[in-house]
């Protein structure tokens, strides 16, 4: 990245934001816009903060491959924290995950531009409990990037918010998003200060990854 680039990037993750409460009162209410547009997996039907979802690729062949949990290279963390997608859509299935929705208590739906958390939803030790919660890691000065990990907190004021917006008529991209005016209003189409998902190579793997070009088409295949 240049130099101004890499500046972007570094302050956004210095910007403040604000701690999101699961409790709410009548003085703090996040309210469901009316036009508020349910996310959809690739059968048409709404996702559900209740269901296990595989993230895979809207391509085939050597352009798809579903996102999974590995370990990252040289990392010293105690369990599994890299976020990568499989080199191909022919082989392995995706770790599966949950969508936490910030609106959740309207219900279970997951909705376009709607901050929410991502886990990925496996049996672990106590331990690794916190490894199943994506974030954004520091920036890699050697890839030029910041890099998807996990270890983040659910519902915090950390580098733990994504969002979901439309990309196409049958792909979504990620967006991460560690600032927001407002935490009593979830929802914005405004994403002046969330930066793309993509992927890098690391290692001879797809690492997710911020990226300013070429942002991961995704869709989400609900887990049986």
């Amino acid at each position: 990245l240049k130099q101004d680039e890499v500046f972007i990037f570094v302050c956004l993750c210095l910007v403040p934001i604000v701690v999101f409460s699961s409790t709410f009162t009548s003085k703090n209410p996040i309210n469901l816009p009316s036009d508020a547009t349910p996310v959809l997996d690739v059968a048409g039907k709404e996702l559900d903060s209740r269901l296990s979802y595989r993230i895979i690729s809207t391509f085939w062949g050597a352009l798809g491959g579903d996102v999974y949990l590995g370990k990252s290279p040289n990392s010293d963390a105690p369990c599994a924290n890299g976020i990568f997608r499989y080199n191909s859509d022919v082989g392995p299935s995706g770790t599966p995950v949950r969508f936490i929705g910030s609106s959740s208590h309207f219900g279970q739906g997951i909705f376009e531009n709607e901050l929410l958390n991502i886990q990925f939803a496996i049996s672990t030790s106590k331990l690794c409990v916190s490894y199943t919660i994506w974030k954004v890691g520091d920036y890699d000065a050697s890839l030029g990037t910041m890099l998807l990990e996990t270890g983040g907190t659910i519902g915090q004021a950390d580098s733990s918010w994504f969002k979901i917006v439309k990309s196409s008529q049958f792909g979504y991209n990620l967006l991460y998003c560690p600032v927001t005016s407002t935490m009593s209003c979830p929802f914005s189409s405004d994403d002046q200060f969330c930066l793309k998902v993509g992927v890098v190579h690391q290692n001879g793997k797809r690492r997710l990854a911020l990226v300013k070009d070429n942002p991961l088409d995704v869709s989400f295949k609900q887990v049986q």
